[in-house]
């Protein structure tokens, strides 16, 4: 393949995960809220032995999340959604939560390899989506410019509050759909893909 090619796939595929990327939080803006009650009984940490998930694969942004997982500092990830989208990626969303008493800064979340690091503070850049039966770990897609096409939370997560986030990743060979998501020092969330949305 000539180089002319290759950045012309490149930029499509930005273009793709991007355009991807804007739409995903404003379908989250959708409300359908009744109004009701707000008081929900708290969920608790749950995982099974494949890693969690259940049997919903993809999720919709609403109801029940495909997996949540508590790490150290009260911090709970929730992951609502985990699709195919059409390009051969996949866009995984969620929110972080702060339970803690503190100030959160994601430490670690914007993962060790320097140039991420470098360009995505207060990130999820660092997450790791692993397809066991493939025996592969895909890494968050960036940029030419080394920015990752995921969220930033832009400011620390206060204590108490939420933060929604979403990281896209190249996808897994089709009918490789359970998967863990990964991040620092949280412990893997096991998922099962959807299909494109």
């Amino acid at each position: 393949m000539n180089l002319r090619r290759i950045t012309g796939l490149r930029r499509g595929l930005t273009a793709v995960a991007l355009s991807a990327g804007l739409v995903l939080p404003a379908a989250g803006c959708g409300g359908g809220g009744d109004g009701g009650d707000d008081t929900k009984e708290p969920r608790a940490s749950r995982t099974d032995e494949d890693g969690g998930g259940g049997d919903r694969p993809g999720g919709t942004g609403g109801g029940e999340p495909l997996a949540e997982v508590r790490g150290g500092d009260d911090i709970t990830l929730t992951i609502e959604s985990a699709r195919r989208e059409s390009g051969g990626f996949v866009t995984v969303a969620g929110k972080v939560t702060n339970g803690g008493g503190k100030v959160w800064v994601a430490p670690g979340w914007e993962g060790k390899e320097s140039e991420l690091a470098l360009r995505n503070k207060l990130s999820v850049a660092g997450a790791k989506l692993v397809d066991k039966k493939g025996k592969k770990r895909y890494l968050v897609l960036r940029d030419t410019e080394g920015r990752c096409l995921c969220s930033s939370f832009g400011q620390p997560v206060q204590a108490g509050k939420s933060k929604t986030w979403y990281a896209q990743f190249p996808a897994p060979p089709e009918g490789n759909d359970k998967v863990e998501f990964q991040i620092a020092d949280m412990p893997p969330a096991g998922v099962t893909l959807g299909g494109e949305g």
